[in-house]
C-alpha cells in the first residue's frame, strides 16, 4: 500500500538532502536476453536474403527469426533479432519486375518484410548482407506507439502482386498504401477510411465516416482477372465485419478509386448460420475466396465485385475421421483451462499486452458455438498456379487437404480424408520439398512432411514457453550452470534443461592422465578422403598418433613420426605422405597398411627428413605440395616441396629460402577453394559470389603469417620465382590511455573466402581481428619492404623482381572488426579443409565463428574451456570433435540443426514447481491437470538424466497443488507444499481474496535400497585395454535422449566411474509427516532464517516453525495481512517482502521475541506482482504482470529518524520486458576489467570491479530468459551515453521505428531511471571500427542529438574512447552473460 508523500516526509527530512538520498538508493543494471522467446505468432515464406533462397520468417511477439528447412527437415536458425518492440503482424511484400526502376538495385529479386507493431508505424524491412539481419527500407506513421484501438496497424494484407498494403485497426479504421513504379519514395499513395478528423495529418481527402461502428476480424485483397489493363487497377479489400450488437458477421467489399483517391463500398455480403471469422483469398484464381465460419467453409466467387456469391458450402463438423493409426491428441492445450489463478491473471495481462485478439471465437465468451469446428490455421501449396490446395487445421487438431478445381462448370471443392491429428496449431506454412511446419502455442510445433496422401511427424520445432518455474544449478560439479525449466501445459507440459550457445553431445570421454598436451591435428590419407585416418597426440616430450575410428588404437610406429619430440605441426603434403615438423626436423613419412588400408605394404614406414643448418624450428604448417618452416635466431623461412626420387623413395628440398626482417609468431596455409554452393535450404545463402582472389595470384601458392611487428600478411611464392607480399595488415591497437599495446602479436591467422575474401587474427591478449581487402583498390606504389616481414635481401630470387610484375601489390588490408574474446591466446581452428568452413575460436572457452556472417559473428559452444580441440570425423562420428580439458580427452558432436539448446523430458499435466534435491541428484517437480483417474496433482521426483519419474506423492481428489520449497529442519530438509481445496478462481476481480480453503503438507524424502538388481542400468564403455594403448575405449551406442548432453561422465563422487548411472540404486520416496487445512489458499510458501518458513493463505501470510525440530509439528507464530491476495513471498535475513495484486510490494520484519510483524516499508506504485526477490535487505526487484520489471530501495530511509515509520520505497530504475517474468531468480558473479583502465589513476571512470555481485535471472511466459545486471556508476553512465547514440543510428536504432526511451519506460512513471539495454549495446560489436568510431564522435551533427553529454574528458581521443568501451562492453556484456548460465548468446 503506497503512503502519501506527507506521511512520509518526516522520515525523508532527516537524510542529508536530495541529492544523498538519490545516490544511496542508486542501482544500476544492464538486461541481456539470454534466450529468446520460442512462441512463434506468425510464420512466413519468402525470398529474403536473395532471390533464390527459400527463407522461412518466424514472427514472434519480440523478435524476428529467419530459419530454413533443409532437405531433412530440421529447422535451422539463421538469426533471431530482438526488435526492441512488441509486433502486430507481419505480411511478405513480393517482388515485383515493376518496381526494377524505383527499388534500390540491392533490393532487387528480393521479397521484403511488411511490419506493424507498437511503434504506431508501418515498416518494410529487407534483409542486409553486411550486418546480418533485417534493416529498414522505410517506416511510415500510423498513429500514436501503443495499442489504440481505433487506429490502423492491428491487421495486414499484401496484394498478390506486391502492388498495394493495407493496415486495419481493431476498429472503425484501416489504411491502404500503394507502392511506386518510379523512383523516389517506396510508398507512392496512401488513404485512410473512414478519413481522419479535420486538422490530423492524412493524404486522404475528406470522406465520410461510417455511422455504425464496427470490429474488423480478417481483411484480405481480391485480385482481379490478369486480363484487366493494370492501368484500370483500382484495389478491391474484403474485410470481415462485425458491427455493434449484431449477431453475425458480413463480407464488406471495399474498392480504392486511386485515380479519385476515394474509397468506396461496392458490396455486402450476410448469409444466416454460424460465425463468419476469416477471409482468405484463393491464388491465381482471379476473385475466388474462402469464407471461414464456425463449422463451415464458403468458397465465395467474387470476381464480379457488385455481385459477391457462394460457389461451394463445406461442412467441417462432419469431417472424415482420422485413421486409427495416428497417434490422437484429445486434450486441447488452451490457456483458460489452467487452474491456477496466478497464472491466469497474468495470461490475461499477457492478452492485454499483445491486443487481446477479439476475433478469438474459441474462448468461453466467444459468439461461436462451442460445439462447431473451425479452422484454426491454414496453409497454402507454394508455387502451385494451377489447382489451388490448401492445408488445414481444425481445432480439434485435425488436419485436411482442401483443393479448388476448375472446370467448364465453374469452380468446385474437393476435401481430403484426415492428414494427421495432433494439437491445434497457432500458424502453418507449407514450404517446398514437401514439408509443412505446425506452430503450436503451448507446446513444440513439428516439421509434417506430405508423403502419399499423409502427413508424416518428421522433426519437432521447439517451443519452451511458457516457462512457469526454474531452477539454476550446478549440475554434478560440471564447472557450469544448467536451468531446469518447467515449459507448457497439459498435454504438453514437460520439463526442459536450458543451456545457451550450440549444444554438445558427448560420446566420450577419457581418464584424467593427458597431462602437458601442446598440439592436437587430424591427418587424412588422401586429400580427397571425406573422413579424418589419423589423431596426432603432440606432448611436451612426446607424439602419439591413433587411428581414427570406433576404436582409436595407437599407431605411432606404422605411421612412422618420431616418437620422442615434441610436433610443432604435422599434415598430408600429398595423397599417402604425411609430414611432422619437430625442432630440429621436417620428415616425411608413408605409413603401412597396418595403419592404414591405403598404406604401403611393407613392415615399416618410410621416411625422410630435412633439417636447418645450425638453427632449430620455431614454427611450420603443412598445404598441399609445399612446406612452410621458420626459424629465430637467425630469423629465416624455408619453403620446401617434395618430389618423387624412385618407387616409395621422395626427397623433400627447398624451393625458396629467405631472411626475415620480423620474427614470425604464427603461419597457416589456407585450405582448399570450393565452388559457391547455392541450396535452397543453405544457412548462408547469398546471392552473392565470391569475389576473385587478388588478380594474378594462385591461392594455392599462397600462406598467411603473422609477425612480431606486430603485423599480419599474405604471401605468394612460384615455382622456380620471387615471393610476393600480396597483403598485408598492419596490428595498431592503443589502450585507453594512448598507449600502443605490447601483446597484441598474433597467435593464430587464417585466410576466410565467404562471399569474399577476409583474414582472421586470434591475438595473444585475447582479442579477435578481421582484416578485408580496401572496397577501393590501394595506390600502385608497393609498401616499402621495411614495412613487411622480408628484408631487403631474398637469398634465392629477387623480391624487387617479384613487385615489378605485380605493382598493384600488396594490399593494405583495413581493420574491420575487433573484439575481445578473452584474456588468453587465441587459437583458430577450421571445421573443414575449405576456406569457407566455419572456425571453433579457441580462447578461455569455446566459441564457433561463422564464416559466412559479415563482421564478427560467433556463438558460445555449451563445452567448458578447453586447451586444444580439432575436428575428428569418421564414417560413425562424422562431424566428431576432440577437445582437450582438465587432461581428458573429450569426443563430442556440435548439434548444428538444433534451433534451441535445450533437452526435454515430456511429463504428464503441466509441471508448476521444479526444485533440485542436493543429497538425491533428483528434481522435484510439482504437476498439476493430471490425466490419471481422479488424482489432478502430485509431487513427483525425477531423474535429472533420464527424466523418468521415479515416485511420486500424490494429492487428494480434487485438490490442486499450488507452491512447495524445500525447508531445513535440523539436520535434515523437508518438503513444504501449499495446496488449493477449491476447483473456483481464487481471486475476485477487485484483487481480493476469495473464501477458499488450501491444505499445508510436511513431506519427508526418505532413501531405502532398491533390492532388485534389476533396476540398475549402466551404459558402460566396452573394452579394457590400457590406456597407453588407446585413450579411448569402444565407443558404444546408446539412446541420446537418455543422457544429459552436458554430462561428460560420471562425476567426481560417483562410484561407477566407468560410465554413465542412468538409474540408482537407491530409491527415493515421499512420506507425508504432517498435514493440516489452511485457512486460504496457500500459493507461497518460503524459507525464513534458517529455522521458520512463510505461507500464505488468501491475503494473510504466517511465520512458522517446526517445535523441537519436529517436522510432524508446525506451529503458526506471528500473521500479516494485506488488503489484496498475496501473489509473491520471499525473504532475505530478517526482511520479508510479500507482494500482492495491487498494492505491489511490502516489506515487513519480524520480532522473534514479540512474535510480531512489522510492516516497514511500501510500493510507491500500485502493480499486480508476478514475482520478487530481495536482493539486500534494502533492496527489492520485482516484476510485474504487464511486462516491466523494477528495482525498489529502501536504504536511503534507514538513516532517518523516523525510519520505523511506514515509508514508500525509492523507485532506483525499471524496464519494461514487453514479456510477463513469472519466475525471478537470484546468482553471483565476479569479473575483473582489462588492465589497461580508462584514465587509471585520474579523475575517470573507474571499472575494476573485483566482488562478488548479485545477478537477476528472470524466465518468461513468452519462453525468453533475461538476466540484469549490477553496474558501478561508472560504467552505467559511460554506457548509457553510448547506448543514447546507437539508439538513434540508422545502423543500430529499433528495426520497427520505436522510440527506445518510450518503448522502456512504458507502465513506469516519468523520471525514473531506465536498466540500460544489453541487446542496444551488444550491436555495438557487430559494426565495423570505423563505424564505431562514427557513433562515438560527437562530430555527427545530423546522429548525435544535443543532450547527449559526451563519453570522456576532452582531452581523452575517439580512439580511446571506442577503446574503453570495448572493454566494457565486452567485459560486461559478454563475460557477464555467460556467467550466469555459463554459456553466452549468440552476438
Amino acid at each position: 500500500m503506497a503512503v502519501s508523500e506527507e506521511e512520509c516526509s518526516s522520515a525523508k527530512s532527516g537524510s542529508s538532502g536530495p541529492s544523498s538520498s538519490s545516490s544511496s538508493a542508486s542501482r544500476y543494471y544492464l538486461s541481456k536476453c539470454v534466450f529468446r522467446g520460442s512462441v512463434v505468432l506468425h510464420v512466413l515464406h519468402a525470398h529474403i536474403r536473395s532471390p533464390s533462397s527459400n527463407d522461412v520468417v518466424f514472427g514472434k511477439e519480440t523478435s524476428i527469426e529467419l530459419v530454413v528447412i533443409d532437405e531433412d527437415g530440421n529447422v535451422q536458425s539463421v538469426f533471431d533479432q530482438p526488435v526492441f518492440g512488441t509486433l502486430k503482424d507481419l505480411a511478405i511484400l513480393p517482388w515485383n519486375e515493376k518496381f526494377r526502376a524505383a527499388r534500390d538495385p540491392q533490393l532487387w529479386g528480393k521479397d521484403l518484410l511488411v511490419a506493424t507493431s507498437d511503434s504506431g508505424k508501418l515498416s518494410l524491412l529487407t534483409f542486409c548482407n553486411e550486418m546480418h539481419r533485417f534493416v529498414p527500407v522505410t517506416h511510415i506513421q500510423l498513429s500514436n506507439p501503443g495499442n489504440q484501438m481505433d487506429f490502423p496497424g492491428r491487421k495486414l494484407a499484401v496484394d498478390s502482386s506486391g502492388c498495394f498494403i493495407a493496415a486495419s485497426a481493431y476498429e472503425d479504421r484501416l489504411a491502404l498504401f500503394s507502392l511506386s513504379m518510379s523512383s523516389g519514395d517506396i510508398i507512392d499513395e496512401r488513404i485512410v477510411y473512414p478519413s481522419e478528423s479535420e486538422g490530423t495529418a492524412s493524404t486522404s481527402r475528406s470522406i465520410q465516416r461510417t455511422s455504425i461502428s464496427v470490429t474488423i476480424w480478417s481483411i484480405c485483397f481480391i485480385s482481379q482477372d490478369s486480363r484487366q489493363p493494370s492501368k484500370e487497377h483500382n484495389p478491391v479489400l474484403a474485410l470481415i465485419i462485425n458491427r455493434r450488437e449484431a449477431l453475425l458477421n458480413e463480407l464488406l467489399l471495399l474498392e480504392w478509386n486511386v485515380k479519385a483517391r476515394k474509397i468506396f463500398v461496392i458490396s455486402q455480403y450476410v448469409e444466416a448460420g454460424p460465425l463468419a471469422h476469416d477471409i482468405v483469398e484463393v491464388p491465381n484464381s482471379g476473385g475466388l475466396a474462402f469464407l471461414f465460419r464456425a463449422g463451415d467453409v464458403l468458397l465465395m466467387d467474387l470476381r464480379d465485385h457488385r455481385n459477391p456469391s457462394c460457389v461451394c458450402k463445406t461442412n467441417l463438423n462432419f469431417l472424415p475421421h482420422a485413421m486409427e493409426e495416428q497417434t490422437y491428441v484429445e486434450d486441447s492445450c488452451k490457456l483458460h483451462d489452467v487452474d491456477d489463478e496466478r497464472f491466469s491473471v497474468a495470461a490475461c495481462a499477457l492478452l492485454e499486452l499483445s491486443d487481446y485478439d477479439p476475433m478469438c471465437i474459441d474462448s468461453d465468451n466467444g459468439g461461436a458455438n462451442s460445439g462447431y469446428k473451425y479452422i484454426c490455421s491454414w496453409s497454402w501449396e507454394p508455387e502451385n498456379n494451377r489447382d489451388p490446395k490448401m492445408i488445414f487445421c481444425v481445432d480439434t487438431g485435425e488436419f485436411f487437404m482442401i483443393e479448388v478445381l476448375f472446370n467448364s462448370e465453374g469452380p468446385k471443392v474437393n476435401l481430403s480424408e484426415c492428414l494427421y491429428k495432433g494439437l491445434p496449431c497457432k500458424a502453418l506454412l507449407w514450404v517446398e520439398g514437401g514439408y509443412l511446419a505446425a506452430l503450436v502455442e503451448m507446446g513444440d510445433g513439428m516439421v509434417l512432411k506430405l508423403e502419399d496422401g499423409r502427413l508424416c511427424y518428421t522433426n519437432p520445432i521447439q517451443n519452451i514457453a511458457p516457462i512457469l518455474d526454474m531452477e539454476v544449478v550446478d549440475y554434478h560439479d560440471e564447472k557450469h550452470d544448467q536451468m531446469f525449466a518447467c515449459c507448457g501445459v497439459a498435454p504438453e507440459g514437460s520439463l526442459r534443461i536450458i543451456r545457451n550457445g550450440i549444444n554438445v553431445e558427448n560420446l566420450h570421454r577419457t581418464a584424467s592422465i593427458y597431462q602437458g598436451v601442446s598440439g592436437t591435428w587430424t591427418v587424412r590419407m588422401k586429400v580427397t578422403d571425406s573422413h579424418h585416418s589419423f589423431l596426432v597426440l603432440s606432448f611436451l616430450d612426446e607424439t602419439r598418433i591413433l587411428s581414427v575410428g570406433l576404436s582409436f588404437t595407437d599407431v605411432t610406429d606404422s605411421v612412422g613420426f618420431q616418437p620422442n619430440v615434441c610436433t610443432l605441426a604435422c599434415g598430408l603434403v600429398t595423397d599417402g605422405l604425411l609430414v611432422q615438423i619437430h625442432r630440429s626436423t621436417v620428415k616425411l613419412c608413408l605409413p603401412t597398411k597396418a595403419s592404414h588400408s591405403e598404406g604401403i605394404p611393407l613392415s615399416s614406414p618410410i621416411c625422410t627428413s630435412w633439417s636447418p643448418d645450425n638453427v632449430g624450428i620455431s614454427l611450420g604448417a603443412v598445404g598441399h605440395n609445399f612446406i612452410v618452416v621458420s626459424t629465430t635466431n637467425p630469423c629465416f623461412l624455408f619453403i620446401l616441396g617434395v618430389r618423387l626420387l624412385s618407387v616409395y623413395q621422395y626427397e623433400i628440398y627447398e624451393m625458396q629460402h629467405l631472411v626475415l626482417q620480423n620474427e614470425l609468431s604464427c603461419i597457416s596455409i589456407p585450405g582448399q577453394e570450393i565452388e559457391q554452393k547455392q541450396s535452397n535450404s543453405s544457412i548462408s545463402a547469398n546471392n552473392s559470389s565470391i569475389s576473385s582472389f587478388q588478380s594474378g595470384v594462385d591461392i594455392n601458392k599462397t600462406f598467411v603469417i603473422g609477425t612480431h611487428k606486430p603485423s599480419v600478411e599474405i604471401w605468394f611464392f612460384a615455382p622456380g620465382g620471387g615471393i610476393t607480399v600480396v597483403a598485408c595488415g598492419t596490428i595498431s591497437l592503443t589502450n585507453t590511455i594512448g598507449s600502443v599495446k605490447s601483446d597484441s602479436i598474433p597467435q593464430d591467422v587464417r585466410l576466410v573466402s565467404a562471399d569474399k575474401y577476409y583474414v582472421l587474427a586470434g591475438l595473444r591478449n585475447g582479442m579477435l581481428l578481421r582484416f578485408e581487402w580496401p572496397a577501393e583498390p590501394c595506390p600502385s606504389s608497393p609498401i616499402n619492404m621495411v614495412d613487411t616481414a622480408l628484408s631487403s635481401t631474398n637469398l634465392v630470387n629477387s623480391v624487387t623482381n617479384a613487385f615489378d610484375k605485380r605493382n598493384d601489390l600488396p594490399s593494405m588490408l583495413q581493420l574491420i572488426a575487433i573484439r575481445r574474446i578473452g584474456i588468453t591466446p587465441i587459437f583458430l581452428v577450421p571445421l573443414g579443409d575449405t576456406l569457407d568452413a566455419d572456425i571453433i575460436v579457441l580462447a578461455d572457452r569455446p566459441w564457433l565463428l561463422h564464416s559466412a556472417r559479415q563482421g564478427l559473428s560467433y556463438t558460445s559452444i555449451s563445452f567448458q574451456p578447453a586447451t586444444h580441440v580439432t575436428p575428428v570425423s569418421c564414417v560413425e562420428f562424422p562431424k566428431g570433435i576432440l577437445f582437450v580439458a582438465e587432461n581428458s580427452l573429450h569426443l563430442v558432436e556440435m548439434g548444428h540443426g538444433k534451433r534451441l539448446n535445450v533437452q526435454k523430458f515430456h511429463l504428464e499435466g503441466t509441471p508448476r514447481k521444479v526444485l533440485y534435491h542436493d543429497e538425491s541428484k533428483m528434481l522435484l517437480v510439482m504437476r498439476t491437470e493430471l490425466n490419471c483417474g481422479p488424482c489432478l496433482s502430485d509431487i513427483c521426483c525425477v531423474d535429472s538424466l533420464s527424466g523418468s519419474v521415479l515416485s511420486s506423492f500424490r494429492l487428494e481428489l480434487g485438490e490442486t497443488g499450488k507452491s512447495m520449497e524445500l525447508v531445513r529442519v535440523g539436520s535434515e530438509q523437508v518438503l513444504v507444499v501449499g495446496t488449493s481445496l477449491s476447483s473456483g478462481p481464487h481471486t475476485m476481480p477487485t484483487g481480493e481474496a476469495e473464501s477458499c480453503k488450501g491444505r499445508l503438507l510436511v513431506l519427508c524424502l526418505d532413501h531405502v535400497q532398491n533390492s532388485d538388481s534389476g533396476s540398475m542400468t549402466f551404459c558402460s564403455k566396452a573394452g579394457s585395454s590400457s590406456q597407453k594403448t588407446s585413450p579411448f575405449h569402444e565407443i558404444v551406442t546408446y539412446a541420446p535422449e537418455l543422457l544429459s548432453s552436458s554430462s561428460l561422465g560420471s562425476s567426481p563422487d560417483d562410484n561407477s566411474s566407468d560410465g554413465i548411472k542412468l538409474h540408482e540404486n537407491e530409491v527415493w520416496q515421499f512420506r507425508l509427516a504432517y498435514a493440516t487445512k489452511w485457512p486460504g489458499v496457500v500459493l507461497k510458501i518460503c524459507p525464513y532464517l534458517d529455522r521458520y518458513f512463510l505461507a500464505t493463505a488468501g491475503n494473510a501470510f504466517y511465520v512458522c516453525g517446526f517445535p523441537n525440530d519436529n517436522p510432524q509439528r508446525v506451529r503458526r507464530y506471528a500473521m500479516g495481512r494485506t488488503r489484496y491476495m498475496i501473489t509473491s513471498l520471499t525473504a532475505h535475513l530478517t526482511r520479508i517482502a510479500v507482494g500482492d495484486c495491487r498494492d505491489g510490494i511490502l516489506l515487513y520484519s519480524y520480532h522473534e521475541e514479540a512474535k510480531k510483524l512489522e510492516l516497514l516499508y511500501n510500493d510507491p506504485s500500485q502493480r499486480i506482482v508476478a514475482d520478487c526477490i530481495l536482493m539486500d535487505a534494502d533492496t527489492a526487484v520485482v516484476s510485474d504482470r504487464k511486462g516491466s520489471i523494477a528495482v525498489l530501495c529502501s536504504d536511503h530511509l534507514e538513516a532517518s529518524d523516523n525510519a520505523g515509520a511506514q515509508c514508500n520505497m525509492t523507485l532506483s530504475c525499471a524496464y519494461f520486458m514487453a514479456e510477463i517474468a513469472m519466475s525471478i531468480k537470484k546468482g553471483s558473479y565476479s569479473y575483473r576489467l582489462p588492465a589497461d583502465d580508462v584514465l587509471e589513476g585520474g579523475n575517470g571512470p573507474k571499472t575494476n570491479v573485483d566482488s562478488l555481485q548479485n545477478t537477476i535471472i528472470a524466465s518468461t511466459l513468452l519462453g525468453s530468459i533475461m538476466i540484469f545486471i549490477p553496474l558501478s556508476r561508472e560504467e552505467y553512465e559511460l554506457l548509457e551515453v553510448v547506448q543514447a547514440r546507437l539508439v538513434v543510428h540508422h545502423l543500430t536504432a529499433p528495426v520497427l521505428g520505436n522510440d527506445h526511451h518510450e518503448f522502456r519506460s512504458r507502465e513506469n512513471r516519468v523520471g525514473v531511471p531506465k536498466i540500460l539495454d544489453g541487446d542496444i549495446l551488444t550491436q555495438f560489436l557487430e559494426l565495423t571500427s570505423m563505424q564505431q568510431k562514427m557513433i562515438l564522435s560527437l562530430e555527427q551533427p545530423d546522429m548525435v542529438k544535443p543532450s547527449l553529454k559526451p563519453l570522456l574528458p576532452s582531452h581523452v581521443s575517439v580512439n580511446q574512447n571506442m577503446e574503453h568501451v570495448h572493454a566494457v562492453v565486452n567485459n560486461i556484456v559478454r563475460q557477464l552473460l555467460r556467467a550466469c548460465l555459463s554459456k553466452c548468446c549468440q552476438i
